[in-house]
């Protein structure tokens, strides 16, 4: 294929974003982005997005591109990724994707499973539940009918919750039952898988350094002008729902950074069993030398 998209991925905090200007700047390429938090052009501190000036170095893609009002499924990111794909193949070669959601990446790379279409009204009625009876009804109720997705998602983040149990309660059968249950669809490109990894300790200090930062460039402010939105599905995440703990007097600002801290860990031990899995991928310490990959890269062509 003379065509090929290289991905870049591994756990939050790891430096992604560098390494993909580097090998875009190197290819003469442009980056598309598969981080399903960085779509939201309201939140960019607790979201990690790239700076302004790491925008203007190279052009990204699916950057900032969508409202916090928007609702946003990973299908729909997956046919316009692969068209903007299609679009910049005509100018490129090489593209490079790069993001910490395993599934967006999937999207792009093998395409979904095959799940059926849902009346909205069960959407509906589970978030109804989730307001009315809390989250440990909607754990509970996952529990007893999907006990593989129970142990498999997580279960605080009341999106992937109801995702699954909308499946269950729309078709009577589980949400496990139908992940993995197609076959990889055919894309017409190559693709370079690049790993970046460190020692576990590495990780989670990075982390703890990051959400420092974070704080220090102001995401109490952001977290502050969206929390009348904080209902909504792109702000249940880690950074804002704990900080939306904080803003409405259930916790200190103390512990509200700490359990940011210690569920972005979690989040990062999640992404790599996610990453460590994916066929063909080539991991490298975060501190390999740039060039190095790059060599690796280019002889994959």
């Amino acid at each position: 294929m003379s065509k090929s998209i290289i991905t870049i991925v591994g756990p939050t905090g790891i430096g992604k974003t560098d390494l993909s200007i580097f090998l875009a700047k190197s290819l003469k390429s442009e980056i598309i982005s598969a981080d399903s938090r960085q779509f939201y052009k309201e939140i960019p501190i607790g979201t990690a997005a790239p700076s302004k000036n790491e925008l203007n170095h190279i052009q990204h893609h699916f950057i900032h591109n969508k409202s916090i009002k928007e609702n946003y499924s990973v299908g729909e990111f997956e046919m316009e990724a692969l068209s903007k794909i299609r679009t910049l193949h005509e100018k490129y070669n090489t593209l490079v994707v790069v993001g910490g959601s395993g599934l967006y990446i999937n999207s792009i790379l093998y395409g979904l499973d095959n799940f059926p279409k849902i009346d909205s009204k069960v959407r509906t009625n589970l978030n109804k539940d989730l307001k009315d009876n809390g989250i440990e009804f909607l754990q509970n109720e996952l529990k007893n009918n999907d006990a593989l997705s129970y142990s498999k998602i997580d279960i605080k983040n009341p999106h992937r919750l109801i995702r699954a149990l909308e499946i269950f309660r729309g078709t009577g059968s589980t949400y496990s039952s139908f992940i993995n249950n197609s076959k990889k669809q055919k894309r017409e490109f190559k693709i370079i898988n690049i790993g970046l990894t460190a020692d576990r300790k590495i990780i989670y200090d990075r982390i703890n350094k990051r959400v420092d930062k974070m704080i220090e460039n102001g995401l109490i402010k952001e977290a502050q002008m969206v929390y009348k939105h904080k209902d909504l599905n792109a702000l249940k995440t880690v950074g804002y729902k704990e900080l939306f703990e904080y803003l409405s007097g259930k916790c200190t600002l103390d512990k509200a950074i700490d359990e940011i801290k210690k569920n972005t860990r979690r989040f990062a031990k999640r992404q790599i069993t996610w990453f460590k899995k994916q066929e063909d991928t080539a991991w490298f310490d975060y501190k390999e030398p740039y060039k190095n990959i790059l060599l690796h890269v280019k002889n994959k062509f």
